[in-house]
């Protein structure tokens, strides 16, 4: 928006001429030549508080311009564009001391946007490709772990590819879909291997061992789909857009996964030639350390007891101590550029973060309820009609064309009485609306100035106070006692006059509406973060309780910060709402799945304890509680339970084969634990790669998945055997 570019070269400065005349000149319509002349400039900028600490810092150290852009989507692309303008004069000038940084939130959220789909192109075949040696690692058959993989691209793509076909956006949080389905689209297909590879011996016909293995595996593997799918979905209920695609195109992915490893896996295993399978490798090899886990968990039941209900006692202490807070800025890595010039901008300057004080003056509706009956008692259909439209909308220009046919009406009426009347009040309405004109509401706005900036959360505030005390002082002496208010109306008018003959007359209207009826002050914040915006809100809402609003004047709040304030509030709160409905439709369907509210109970307790850890973690290592790790709460809930259901489930049936508890776990700990223990390992490794991303929020997604993973099959493989050796009379009856 080229016209409100603000740049020392493109700024006024205010003084008196020698005839003591006002008098507006471009600030550095020329840049200088000499020291005397940046001096000059530097003095200048001291003497305008608009311009002071917003243009040109405290120190005097940095000088900064302001790139207006009227979409947020251009911001990475012309930021870029003036990265190259930058780098081209740097050469042809010279090797020089100067330091350039590129910031605001506009870039920062376009960049990362960019950035995401870089680190989508990259990540997803990497994490691909660690799941792919993984497998091999485990079966030792390529041509075996083709299908999974197969099953893992085909859900990918078509995912994204329907996604984009219904015409919804790649944003931040959907270009993480592929990363989150690669490593889910598998699980399923490893339980299939792993039990065909137990089964399976050279010689065997495939398709009846296939047809076993899916006999057994259909139900564990129809409910873990659900579930997942229903802790994704639950994502649906946040009032975030992005947040409700996100969430329904990866649970819709789970589920698509589900089918596909059920129609391709079994039809791809039969078609393979008995020599292809002859190398398979056997879960039998790897189940030693199993067995040992197994027989540990049950020796030491009670202490694996009490060190649960002990870990969430810890970790709800550690729950209490999570502070909510985002900031876009900290979702690049300290080093990066644009983390470097916030830091450096913010250290010199008032503050690279924009929020906005929006007020509103209207009028009384006891003097409106006046107008109503003057209306209704002369019945005049165009003064009804105009009146209807300023009740919706309050516009300066419908009052004054009521005030118009008022007029008109009067005179052609034999006693103008009625109109006259109406006509004196919309004169007097019409001058008390430029209510911003008036010292008394410059007044105000000053005073909830001095608030702001003395509560320390405040770099700098400008609004109309500032524009009219500057143009006054030069209008008077020049000098800073004249730095103030004017007493009356009419000179605050004079001020707002003057200041219009300038070379940026529109500047006025950033601040005021030409009506005089909405202002607004701009505040420089040296932090994004949630909670200091909160905080600022606080001390606002704190001033207003000891000195009210004057009446009708109403307050509103604007700008990028604030917004990703109510962004962040919105979040958490449906995210906590998501989380708590599918934690009890997750619990219904276990109830449901197993016949018993019992057995319901036991496959919670891994998806209870581990989301519950992984908060707690939260709360003790100070991370704050954002955007990805908001997300993380549906993936732990539908993953967590998983391995419950697959323990759970096959603990089930191998009891209804032997009737024994003893011979039950030796079995559960040989396939059906390490299915599960390579299941956990997959996904954690699959996600691997995120932690190598300039990004943060995938750096953090793929640490916590990890921690994931391994809390919630230790749970499984520990907790549930030994829950089960205490309640065996109940469970097994």
């Amino acid at each position: 928006v080229v016209h409100d570019l603000m740049a020392l070269s493109h700024v006024d400065n205010v003084n008196q001429n020698e005839a003591g005349q006002l008098q507006f000149q471009w600030l550095m319509r020329q840049a200088p030549t000499d020291q005397a002349g940046a001096d000059w400039v530097a003095a200048q900028v001291k003497r305008l508080p608009l311009l002071n600490n917003t243009l040109v810092s405290e120190d005097q150290k940095a000088t900064a311009i302001y790139v207006p852009i009227e979409n947020k989507d251009e911001s990475h692309r012309i930021s870029v564009a003036i990265q190259n303008i930058i780098d081209r004069m740097q050469v042809e000038q010279g090797d020089n001391d100067d330091e350039f940084h590129i910031t605001g939130l506009p870039v920062a959220e376009d960049t990362f946007g960019y950035q995401m789909f870089v680190q989508m192109g990259i990540s997803a075949p990497l994490a691909a490709l660690m799941i792919c040696i993984l497998m091999f690692a485990y079966f030792r058959n390529l041509k075996f772990i083709a299908a999974p993989m197969a099953v893992a691209m085909a859900t990918c793509l078509i995912i994204m590819g329907l996604m984009i076909g219904m015409g919804f956006t790649v944003h931040i949080m959907s270009s993480m879909i592929p990363i989150f389905l690669m490593p889910i689209a598998v699980v399923d297909s490893i339980h299939i291997m792993s039990d065909f590879t137990e089964n399976y011996a050279p010689g065997q016909d495939k398709k009846a061992v296939i047809k076993e293995v899916m006999a057994h595996l259909y139900k564990p593997m129809l409910f873990t789909s659900v579930t997942s799918s229903v802790g994704f979905f639950s994502l649906m209920l946040t009032p975030i857009p992005p947040v409700q695609v996100f969430g329904a195109f990866v649970g819709l992915g789970v589920f698509l996964a589900f089918v596909l490893t059920w129609v391709f896996v079994p039809a791809y295993v039969v078609l393979l030639k008995s020599e292809s399978l002859a190398n398979l490798q056997t879960t039998k090899k790897g189940s030693y350390r199993l067995k040992k886990m197994g027989t540990w968990a049950l020796k030491h039941r009670l202490v694996l007891v009490l060190g649960a209900l002990g870990l969430m006692v810890v970790s709800a202490w550690g729950i209490e101590r999570i502070q909510i807070n985002d900031n876009p800025v900290r979702w690049f890595k300290a080093d990066h550029p644009i983390r470097v010039a916030d830091r450096v901008l913010n250290d010199h300057f008032a503050g690279t973060y924009d929020a906005y004080l929006v007020m509103k003056h209207d009028q009384p509706m006891s003097k409106k309820q006046q107008l109503t009956q003057m209306i209704e008692g002369i019945n005049h259909p165009q003064i009804t009609e105009q009146w209807q439209k300023i009740t919706q909308d309050a516009d300066a220009d419908h009052w004054l064309t009521m005030m118009t046919w008022a007029e008109e009406a009067g005179f052609e009426a034999q006693d103008d009485t009625p109109y006259v009347a109406v006509v004196d009040w919309l004169d007097q309405a019409i001058s008390e609306r430029k209510y911003f004109q008036t010292p008394e509401a410059l007044t105000y706005i000053e005073g909830l100035q001095e608030a702001l900036l003395g509560s320390g959360l405040v770099g700098k505030s400008n609004g109309l106070p500032e524009v009219v005390k500057t143009v006054y002082r030069e209008l008077q002496s020049g000098e800073s006692d004249d730095y103030r208010l004017p007493d009356s109306t009419a000179g605050v008018a004079q001020t707002l006059l003057q200041f219009q003959s300038s070379h940026r007359p529109h500047d006025l209207w950033h601040f005021v509406n030409q009506s005089m009826t909405e202002t607004v002050v701009w505040l420089q914040l040296t932090s994004g973060d949630n909670q200091d915006m909160a905080a600022v809100m606080q001390v606002v809402d704190e001033h207003i309780k000891k000195q009210p609003l004057p009446q009708g004047v109403s307050l509103n709040w604007a700008g990028k910060t604030y917004l990703n304030s109510v962004w962040q509030q919105e979040m958490v709160a449906g995210m906590m709402m998501s989380l708590l409905s599918a934690f009890v439709v997750v619990f219904v369907m276990m109830v449901l799945l197993f016949r018993s509210v019992l057995w319901g109970l036991l496959a919670m307790l891994p998806p209870s304890i581990t989301i519950g850890f992984i908060y707690g973690l939260i709360g003790w290592l100070g991370k704050d509680y954002d955007m990805p790790i908001a997300v993380l709460s549906s993936l732990t809930l539908g993953l967590s339970v998983d391995f419950a259901i697959h323990f759970l489930q096959r603990a089930k049936d191998l009891y209804a084969v032997h009737k024994d508890f003893g011979m039950t776990m030796r079995l559960m700990f040989e396939e059906p634990a390490t299915a599960i223990s390579r299941n956990a390992v997959v996904i954690a490794v699959g996600f691997t790669p995120l932690l190598l991303a300039p990004l943060v929020p995938y750096v953090t997604v793929g640490f916590f998945l990890a921690s994931i993973m391994a809390v919630s099959a230790l749970v499984t493989l520990l907790l549930l055997p030994a829950s089960l050796m205490y309640l065996k009379k109940w469970v097994f009856k």
